[in-house]
């Protein structure tokens, strides 16, 4: 059975002991770091940008997993790209031309995510599907971390990796909010591939028992 990845939402790290957290993720069987970039615009939340990045790349050992919860994404492809960014996952609601956008960050090198907010619809990517890497599908609604699990997440995956079998493609399957040992077995049962998880990592006792044990699931 192919095996899920865990990306640790850096959201949910202690910002004043950052490189501390950074280096937990490194040492735990941890697979990704899950960076949220947030405007305040298209999500009602600031969270940092690009010199916090910077700080995170410095000491990071495992790819960045980029989520652009921002307005225009388009502006910042290249610098997000010399930020040594790995995946970089733009929102499906903020992008007018979002064909243009996936071919412009493939052709800086990156893998390409599409994340989609908890009221769209997974049927409005079928014309994009063979451009995509990665779909971000939103268990909570975007903007601040420690929400509640929307149960609706599991029909959206099945439905999801149903029209992937279809299209005989292999783009990874993202899960972002809410994300515990409760749900993690039936999230990778739907079809899920990544499983991004902040809180509940980042404010378990022992962070990287915690990062195991989602791991384990199978």
């Amino acid at each position: 059975m192919k095996k899920h990845l865990i990306a640790p939402s850096v959201l949910a790290a202690d910002f004043a002991n950052l490189q501390r957290d950074v280096e937990m993720i490194n040492s735990s069987e941890a697979d990704w770091f899950h960076i949220d970039i947030m405007d305040g615009v298209f999500v009602p939340n600031i969270s940092f940008g690009m010199p916090v990045q910077a700080a995170i790349k410095k000491h990071a050992k495992k790819p960045l997993d980029v989520h652009l919860m921002i307005v225009d994404p388009d502006r910042y492809i290249t610098t997000f790209k010399n930020l040594g960014t790995d995946v970089l996952t733009v929102h499906y609601e903020a992008c007018t031309h979002l064909h243009r956008t996936l071919q412009a960050i493939r052709a800086e090198g990156m893998k390409a995510g599409v994340a989609l907010n908890p009221h769209t619809p997974v049927s409005l990517l079928k014309d994009v599907l063979a451009d995509l890497d990665l779909v971000c599908i939103m268990s909570v609604n975007p903007g601040f971390g420690g929400q509640s699990f929307i149960e609706n997440t599991y029909a959206k995956v099945k439905e999801l990796d149903a029209m992937r079998k279809e299209a005989g493609l292999d783009f990874l399957i993202e899960i972002d909010g809410g994300v515990t040992d409760k749900n993690a077995g039936e999230l990778v049962d739907a079809g899920a591939d990544v499983l991004v998880a902040g809180s509940y990592v980042f404010k378990s006792d022992d962070p990287i028992a915690t990062v195991k044990k989602i791991k384990d699931i199978r």
